[in-house]
């Protein structure tokens, strides 16, 4: 499994989401424990693909973005909705 850190932005984030988003978040990250690209998650690089993130999904609207950082490491940089994510990507992280 994998040993995930969240980054205090992901945090932050995640307490303002609606408590239906956060379960169902809670739900895909046990499938991103198991397999971080089980096909529920559809998981995929962003660009610029050299900065090395990463999303999958909690649903249709929301995403979790994050990085591997090492083997068994990962970090959750941030999280909210497919289409504040994919903006911030590039100048952000």
């Amino acid at each position: 499994m994998p040993e995930i850190t969240i980054t205090k932005e992901f945090k932050e984030r995640y307490e303002k989401l609606p408590s239906s988003i956060q379960k169902k978040a809670e739900k895909q990250e046990k499938f991103f424990r198991k397999n971080p690209f089980h096909p529920s998650l559809h998981t995929e690089k962003l660009e610029p693909k050299e900065k090395q993130v990463w999303s999958f999904r909690i649903d249709k609207t929301y995403r979790i973005i994050f990085r591997f950082i090492d083997g068994n490491k990962t970090v959750f940089l941030t999280i909210g909705t497919h289409d504040w994510v994919y903006k911030i990507v590039d100048c952000r992280f």
